[in-house]
């Protein structure tokens, strides 16, 4: 079981204990399903279904996600409320998630070039961290120059490698572009070629980034899309990671098959094999959003559907005209129909990509 590799066997993990999860994840074939959390309900949403399904869960806050949960009325021009959400995003998960009884890697979605300042933010509140209780706030943080010329995303990367490593804190980079769009990233109109990374790219990467510590992930574009997409649209080409593979093996001399973590973007939509094919390639993380918004909304519209009647007063409903309807309109009521139905949506996601069961 995967918590026997562990040092910290629930709550916030961090340094070798995400390094050796993500180990046993390739050993055992199955990924991990990040999920963009927004608020304290989401983020309960996720752990539920976790704790259920007897798994690891990955919980990230892209940078508009955070600041969200800052809140929309806090200024955001120098990335002051995403700075502030994502901080207090993180002591939130970390207060609560050992109540659930599961390992959780504490993870930062996209951050393109703009939005760097926003990652600066975070690893100095990282470095404090460290300096008072030896590790860093978050688990980990992914830094996204894909849309960047290649030789300046990487040396960027490492330069941000080189910052983390001192607290073993993970980083994920992105090589090739992820279609569709997300948070405010729009790539819907690029080059489908771009969507589709060299094996050469990920090698240098790999050997760029491995002598300043083995600590990072690459999400490898195999023609991912972000959003929403009608099936056959989109040409998901897995078996391209299985080539990046073998051809770092090959120049390293590896002896395992799989010596690259890499991670699965624009998940949402995708199909149960293609999830099995990259997984068995080596992908150990796999990110879910655009189908858990979704799954957040059917409960709370559902809800409110079928209690129109009741809601639309706070007295009066089709049982009499002096019956409260406080029951009815009390948020945590109806909030809770979402969280519901997004835990469904976390669970089937545990299931297809193997995590289920792995406690």
């Amino acid at each position: 079981m995967a918590q026997s590799v562990l040092k910290r066997k629930t709550g916030v993990i961090v340094g070798d204990d995400v390094l050796h999860l993500f180990n046993y994840a390739q050993e055992h074939k199955f990924a991990i399903p990040a999920i963009n959390v927004t608020s304290s309900s989401t983020v309960v949403a996720a752990l539920e279904a976790a704790r259920d399904k007897k798994a690891p869960i990955i919980l990230q806050m892209s940078q508009g996600g955070a600041a969200y949960f800052a809140g929309k009325g806090v200024k955001n021009g120098d990335q002051e409320a995403s700075i502030a959400g994502a901080i207090a995003g993180a002591h939130y998960i970390r207060s609560i998630a050992p109540s659930y009884g599961i390992p959780v890697v504490l993870h930062t979605d996209h951050c393109a070039k703009k939005l760097l300042p926003w990652l600066d933010g975070m690893m100095t509140e990282d470095e404090k961290y460290f300096e008072k209780h030896g590790e860093p706030l978050f688990s980990s943080h992914m830094i996204d120059l894909s849309e960047e010329e290649v030789e300046w995303n990487v040396q960027t990367t490492a330069k941000y490698l080189k910052r983390a490593a001192p607290m073993k804190q993970w980083l994920e980079m992105e090589i090739g572009i992820t279609g569709g769009e997300e948070d405010g990233v729009n790539n819907e109109d690029v080059d489908n070629n771009s969507l589709y990374t060299q094996p050469e790219d990920i090698y240098h990467i790999y050997s760029t980034l491995v002598k300043i510590s083995p600590y990072f992930s690459i999400a490898a574009g195999f023609g991912n899309v972000h959003g929403v997409y009608k099936p056959g649209n989109v040409k998901l080409h897995p078996e391209l990671l299985g080539k990046h593979q073998a051809y770092v093996k090959d120049k390293i001399g590896a002896k395992e098959d799989k010596p690259v973590f890499l991670v699965f973007h624009g998940g949402s939509g995708s199909s149960k094999d293609e999830y099995t094919k990259a997984i068995s390639y080596g992908v150990v993380k796999v990110n879910l959003d655009t189908d858990l918004q979704y799954a957040y909304l059917t409960g709370i519209r559902d809800y409110v559907l079928k209690k129109k009647d009741y809601i639309m007063t706070p007295v009066g409903n089709p049982d009499g005209e002096d019956k409260p309807n406080k029951k009815y309109f009390d948020p945590r009521v109806w909030v809770r129909e979402g969280e519901k139905t997004m835990s469904a949506r976390v669970a089937e996601g545990l299931e297809d990509f193997n995590t289920a069961g792995q406690l």
